[in-house]
């Protein structure tokens, strides 16, 4: 059954209280293997993805497991921390499994600057074609330096915006539909069938976005 209880996740509590959110086996699986085909440009037969997020939250849920597994891809899971047993660990992981897309919050990427580059530069990361950007609005200056650095100038950024209530990606730029020109900070324009919009809150005067 389609509409069969696939899990329930709570929201991580940055905006609200936290809410229980319930999604179904049938919408849920096909949005994470679309978008995760689509925004990511999968190739199931050579791609290794790799999203960084703990699968407790709904990141690691939809791009660590269901969504690669979806595609039938190769997905990386670790454990641990990012800069123990040395500062340099992501990157070693992506050297020794020669990851391709690589997929982390910008919380992570100002980390790893302030580590500085010497790191990742001790690795050899030309196997990755693909970044993503999730969590949280990105900088421009940590953009840049995530192109720069970890991208060699040469591999595009998905930044990518949802939430734990979409359960899936749902404005972002789309290298598996049309690559178009990428702004740092930007997340660009909806997927097709989203159709986001800004509603002032009744209560504050505030805006907030929605998604139809």
């Amino acid at each position: 059954d389609a509409e069969q209880v696939l899990y329930l996740l709570y929201t991580s509590g940055t905006t609200a209280k936290p809410k229980g959110i319930v999604h179904t086996t049938g919408g849920y699986l096909t949005g994470v293997a679309t978008t995760h085909r689509l925004v990511f440009d999968i190739k199931p037969e050579s791609d290794v993805f790799w999203c960084c997020a703990d699968i407790g939250w709904v990141t690691g849920h939809s791009y660590t497991v269901y969504g690669p597994l979806a595609n039938g891809c190769t997905s990386i899971l670790y454990e641990g921390a990012p800069d123990y047993p040395d500062k340099d660990r992501w990157w070693d992981i992506v050297e020794r499994y020669r990851c391709t897309v690589f997929y982390t919050a910008p919380t992570a990427i100002r980390a790893a600057m302030k580590w500085g580059r010497k790191h990742p530069d001790r690795h050899d990361l030309g196997s990755l074609r693909l970044l993503g950007s999730v969590g949280e609005p990105i900088n421009p200056r940590a953009w840049l330096w995530y192109h720069e650095v970890i991208g060699a100038e040469r591999c595009p950024i998905v930044d990518t915006w949802w939430q734990t209530e979409t359960g899936h990606i749902m404005i972002t730029p789309a290298p598996g539909i049309e690559l178009l020109p990428l702004k740092p900070g930007a997340a660009g324009l909806p997927l097709p069938g989203m159709l986001p919009g800004v509603t002032p809150t009744a209560a504050s005067g505030s805006s907030a976005a929605s998604t139809t």
